[in-house]
C-alpha cells in the first residue's frame, strides 16, 4: 500500500477535435465494442493504483462527460472535470492546476490512447520515482528519414536511437507544474522563436533541461488518430477478449 507522499493522479486528456478521424464525433466518444473510446483508458487508471483522475474535456462537454461517461461507468476515481484549451498544453496545464496538492506523481494520459495497461503504469511508476520524469514509449521499427521543405530526404538516424513517444507521460508533481508554469509565462516569447512543444516531456527538457528517461511500454499502446487506427484498437480487443 503506498504512503501519502507517493500518492499519484492521472490528467487523461479528452479535449481534441480528431480532424484525422474524419468524423463529426470527437474520437474519444467514438464507439469502439459498445463503448466510447475514452472508456477504456479511464477503466485502466481506475482499476490501477492511481488514487485520483482529473478528466480534461472540451469546453461545454463538462456535463456530458460526467453524466454519460464517468457517471454511466461507475468511474469514483475522476475526482475532476475541467475544461481544455486551444492547444494541448494548455488542456495539461489546466488539468495539472486541478491535481491535489499532496499528489507526488502525475500521469499525463491521451484520452485517445486506450490500450494502456496495469504493467505500463507500475512500469512508469517504478522510473519516475529514479528519474522524476519519464515517458512510455516503443523503439521505431521503419528506418526514418529526416526530410527538406521539399521533402528530400536529407539525413537518415540510426534507427536504433530513434523511439515512438507514447503516453503516459510520468512526472513528478512539483518538475510538471513549475515546468508548465514557466511554459504559460515563456509562450509567446518561445512561439515567436519558433519553438513547438508537441509533449510534456519537450515542456520539461526545454524549460527545466532536466533529462526524460525512456522507458519500453508497448506496440499496442497505440493512439487513435486515423479511421485505419479503430481498425487496429478492434483487433487488440478481440486478442485480449
Amino acid at each position: 500500500m503506498e504512503n501519502a507522499r507517493e500518492k499519484t493522479a492521472a490528467v487523461v486528456l479528452a479535449a481534441g477535435k480528431g480532424k484525422r478521424m474524419n468524423s463529426d464525433i470527437p474520437k474519444q466518444y467514438m464507439m469502439l465494442r459498445e463503448k466510447p473510446v475514452i472508456y477504456y483508458a479511464l477503466k485502466a487508471f481506475e482499476d490501477s493504483f492511481i488514487d485520483e483522475i482529473i478528466l480534461v474535456t472540451e469546453q461545454g462537454e463538462e456535463a456530458y462527460c460526467r453524466e454519460e461517461i464517468v457517471e454511466r461507468y461507475h468511474f469514483t476515481k475522476v475526482r475532476k472535470i475541467v475544461p481544455g484549451g486551444a492547444e494541448r498544453y494548455f488542456s495539461v496545464a489546466n488539468g495539472l492546476e486541478a491535481v491535489s496538492e499532496d499528489c507526488a506523481y502525475i500521469f499525463i494520459h491521451d484520452g485517445a490512447r486506450p490500450f494502456v495497461t496495469e504493467e505500463i503504469l507500475q512500469t512508469a511508476l517504478e522510473t519516475v520515482r529514479v528519474h522524476h520524469a519519464c515517458v512510455a514509449a516503443m523503439p521505431v521499427k521503419d528506418t526514418i528519414k529526416i526530410a527538406d521543405e521539399n521533402d528530400f530526404a536529407v539525413s537518415t538516424p540510426r534507427r536504433d536511437r530513434v523511439w515512438m513517444m507514447q503516453t503516459p507521460q510520468v512526472f513528478s508533481a512539483d518538475l510538471i507544474k513549475n515546468a508548465y508554469r514557466m511554459l504559460l509565462e515563456k509562450e509567446e516569447e518561445l512561439r515567436e522563436s519558433g519553438v513547438q512543444i508537441t509533449d510534456d516531456a519537450m515542456v520539461v527538457e526545454t524549460l527545466l533541461a532536466h533529462p526524460v528517461k525512456l522507458f519500453r511500454a508497448s506496440y499496442e499502446n497505440i493512439k487513435l488518430t486515423t479511421p485505419e487506427d479503430l481498425l487496429l484498437a478492434d483487433g487488440i480487443l478481440e486478442k485480449r477478449v
